[in-house]
């Protein structure tokens, strides 16, 4: 099994921090194709903002993390949760 390395970023902005994780796979653990946390959250241990990856224990199970808690998500593609995750933390900012 093997990945590529896609996106792997970390910006800090004050006392949050965007984290940017994408790899492709050809693991079964990840139908889609991708292994992937696209993290928004604070430094000084205050927790998640939000947060959208895959669950790791069930297999084509992706999540979506805020304050609120956690719920499953239909997965619209990489590329357009990418976009979905930009555009939510910079209306939260």
């Amino acid at each position: 099994m093997g990945y590529t390395v896609i996106e792997d970023v970390e910006d800090r902005v004050g006392e949050t921090v965007i984290r940017r994780k994408i790899l492709q796979t050809d693991d079964p653990q990840f139908p889609s194709g991708y292994r992937y946390a696209l993290h928004y959250g604070y430094t000084d241990g205050r927790g998640t903002i939000l947060r959208y990856d895959n669950e790791n224990e069930t297999p084509g199970r992706h999540e979506r993390h805020t304050a609120d808690g956690v719920e499953e998500i239909d997965f619209p593609g990489m590329l357009a949760l990418r976009r979905q995750f930009v555009d939510e933390v910079e209306s939260r900012q």
